[in-house]
């Protein structure tokens, strides 16, 4: 089986995610362990469970990078997109958890730590994400349906 870069880049991520959510997992129990109310910081917790999430989103993203018949660099680009929003979302989470700011990011006035951010700064990263992760997939699915047998969907 030959690996490409888009495929290889792909479990690349995926492994770092996981490594990541269950890092954060130790980090929600320890914190836990140390509050009265057995509750670990919002965003731990939504950075433990993101990045579980997304090492399986990464893994699909793989196959479908595998099965693509579209070039290699087509396949690479539409793989890099999603995965690069995937981990900034996940070290924005990180950094809500470490500075235990907000419990929802998107509230106005859009808090990181002690600053706040530009309304439209959060709009147009929150964009650029939707664009590239759909965007990224709809190109590597398109990629695999097109590489269907024509009589694929007619055989009994």
């Amino acid at each position: 089986m030959h690996i490409t870069a888009a495929v290889a880049l792909a479990i690349l991520a995926s492994g770092v995610f996981f490594l990541t959510g269950l890092l954060t997992g130790v980090w929600k129990y320890l914190a836990i362990m140390r509050s009265d109310k057995a509750e670990a910081p919002y965003y731990v917790s939504i950075a433990h469970r993101t990045s579980l999430m997304y090492a399986f989103a990464a893994q699909l993203l793989a196959v479908f990078a595998g099965l693509s018949v579209w070039a290699p660099v087509v396949n690479f680009w539409a793989t890099l997109f999603p995965l690069v929003f995937f981990a900034a979302a996940i070290f924005t989470y990180v950094v809500h958890g470490l500075l235990n700011d907000t419990d929802n990011q998107m509230a106005r006035p859009h808090k990181l730590g002690s600053a706040t951010l530009p309304g439209f700064l959060i709009q147009v990263f929150m964009w650029a994400l939707i664009i590239a992760e759909i965007g990224g997939f709809v190109v590597l699915f398109a990629g695999v349906v097109k590489g269907m047998p024509v009589d694929f969907f007619t055989q009994r």
